[in-house]
């Protein structure tokens, strides 16, 4: 595996592109302000409607509407929500693709399921930063950077690769090291991994073990802390030196009953669940079912996210956390 740093990018290969970030959430703002902090020509694509367009506008960059931006842009990145990135192609982007110019993602899902089928006369690419966007944003003001994964999908022009590269460095990414992957593989590790671990494997375990405790007796409040409050601990552990630094750094009884009993939790059925996962994400199920969520008005994700609002867990640390001043209260989410 290679690694790319700075030394490995040219920025310059950007200087005479309009580049058009579509979006400005997490990633989009990140994107759009670290390029133009880097001397780059970008415009903010959005909706006349967006609640973003003033706070763009605000920080100083150019905001046009998504067709706008198109039909200006030779570069458009796309970083607006996977289930509208067809419509949104279909619509505002196809119809403004000139020979040469080049189509860029942050996930490559719609590519990879072919929801979208770009002309075979554009680059596509892929720069994927490993963090959530204001992480990608602060590392950079600070001078420093988040590893990114990039892709190449059409090479039109025979200078894909070095533009993907120039953008990541232009978000920073190029500081920390770029790794070059394709768009099956990021799609597929990127989808697995919320599922069955990031989002939906240790929300589980944790809502789980919650109710393990309370239904034994125990306080709700304890099994709060327990199973979800200390996991971020055990997680910076784990982020800043793998599973051998949380080991080393938690109590003997903790690594002993850790290492004897977790296997009894995560077991082989498990293992074969997570295997089921995967299939479900390599042969496009998954993808054709959230598809079909959002025809039909997203009525299993409203109830999904209904029965998880309403979790003891939820109204119980909802109380915990307004006694912790030090968090931002500005993250509580209304149910």
């Amino acid at each position: 595996m290679k690694v790319y740093y700075n030394e490995d990018a040219n920025l310059e290969l950007l200087n005479d592109k309009r580049i058009a970030v579509l979006g400005y959430g997490s990633q989009g703002h990140a994107h759009s302000l670290s390029l133009k902090d880097s001397g780059l020509n970008v415009c903010v694509g959005l909706k006349e409607s967006s609640k973003s367009w003033e706070k763009a506008s605000a920080a100083g960059l150019e905001v046009k509407t998504v067709e706008e931006a198109c039909q200006w842009a030779n570069v458009i990145m796309v970083l607006i929500p996977d289930q509208h990135q067809k419509e949104v192609y279909e619509k505002s982007i196809a119809p403004y693709l000139e020979e040469s110019d080049t189509l860029a993602f942050g996930h490559g899902f719609n590519i990879h399921y072919k929801w979208i089928a770009p002309p075979a006369n554009v680059n596509v690419m892929m720069i994927a930063p490993k963090s959530p966007g204001h992480l990608v944003r602060r590392t950079f003001e600070e001078g420093n950077g988040v590893p990114c994964l990039i892709a190449v999908y059409q090479d039109f022009s025979g200078n894909t690769k070095d533009l993907a590269l120039a953008w990541a460095k232009g978000i920073g990414g190029t500081r920390a090291g770029v790794i070059e992957t394709n768009f099956k593989d990021e799609t597929e590790t990127d989808l697995f991994g919320e599922q069955a671990v990031l989002c939906g494997g240790s929300a589980e375990l944790i809502k789980t073990g919650f109710e393990v405790l309370t239904e034994a007796g125990y306080p709700p409040e304890l099994a709060y802390f327990e199973c979800l409050h200390e996991l971020k601990l055990i997680v910076d552990l784990y982020y800043e030196g793998g599973l051998s630094l949380m080991n080393y750094s938690v109590s003997d009884t903790a690594e002993y009953g850790g290492m004897s009993r977790g296997n009894k939790v995560i077991t082989k059925e498990s293992k074969e669940a997570m295997k089921k996962i995967l299939a479900d994400v390599q042969n496009g199920s998954f993808a054709e079912e959230w598809k079909k969520e959002n025809a039909e008005g997203l009525k299993n994700h409203l109830e999904l996210r209904k029965q998880n609002s309403e979790h003891q867990i939820e109204t119980v640390g909802k109380t915990l956390r307004g006694m912790m001043a030090w968090l931002n209260k500005k993250v509580e989410v209304e149910a």
